[in-house]
């Protein structure tokens, strides 16, 4: 599947998590975000950064692997990306939905 997000046409799957990472920009995480009702901070920067690294790294994300990664605790990502945190943050990321994310 194919949609527009900030006048980009990117690959997405039917959940709406980006398909091709190399598709995304900062401009795609910021819409994603605002579709989130998210205005990112230079927080929510430096958290996307971080998961976006492990996954080109191909480490599997986890909410207890996220908090104990000296990036951001829990609660502060819970406060960051409030509901589903680490679903919001991977689809703002422009990275695959974990594995461990029902």
């Amino acid at each position: 599947m194919e949609r527009t997000i900030a006048g980009k046409i990117v690959a997405v799957n039917e959940e709406g998590y980006m398909t091709d990472f190399s598709q995304w920009d900062e401009k795609v995480g910021e819409a994603l975000a605002a579709e989130a009702n998210l205005t990112l901070s230079p927080r929510h920067w430096e958290v996307i950064k971080y998961l976006q690294n492990e996954h080109k790294n191909q480490v599997a994300l986890s909410i207890r692997r996220v908090g104990k990664s000296g990036v951001v605790d829990i609660k502060e990502f819970y406060a960051l990306f409030p509901n589903a945190p680490l679903k919001t943050a991977t689809k703002v990321a422009g990275i695959p939905k974990p594995a461990s994310c029902i």
